[in-house]
């Protein structure tokens, strides 16, 4: 006998796709559910804003990096700690299968929040679910 407020399988299963799509799949969802004019339970609302938060995040991460990468690879001195930087977030590591350190760590980021929304839990990420739960009024 499941509970009232625990997630069924579809919804976990659009929950953890939502993480390994980049928020595409939840976001998909959400327009699936305006035109058949369902609501969204908060579990899966909860899980499609953080995925589609975290894509947007480091989509901003990375373009901000690369143009703080440009300005200080222009300043002598500044750019060898630059290009330092670079070397250790974005070289393939043969430690870690010819991945890179920011690779590994996004990947073990997305398995665990896929992971745990399979599990029908509320992943938590340190001041994105915060900002997540204020929104969604849920989590």
């Amino acid at each position: 006998m499941s509970q009232l407020n625990e997630p069924n399988p579809i919804e976990r299963i659009i929950s953890s796709a939502s993480y390994l799509t980049a928020g595409m799949a939840g976001f998909i969802w959400i327009i699936i559910a305006a035109f058949l004019k369902k609501t969204i339970k908060p579990f899966l609302m909860y899980h499609i804003m953080q995925s589609i938060f975290l894509s947007i995040a480091y989509f901003l991460f990375i373009e901000l990096y690369k143009l703080a990468f440009i300005a200080f690879a222009k300043i002598p001195l500044l750019n060898i700690g630059a290009y330092f930087i670079n070397n250790i977030l974005f070289n393939p590591l043969p430690i870690f299968w010819g991945l890179s350190l920011l690779q590994v760590f996004t990947t073990a980021v997305i398995l665990y929040l896929a992971v745990t929304s399979f599990m029908g839990l509320y992943s938590y990420v340190p001041w994105v679910s915060d900002i997540i739960k204020g929104n969604t009024g849920k989590g």
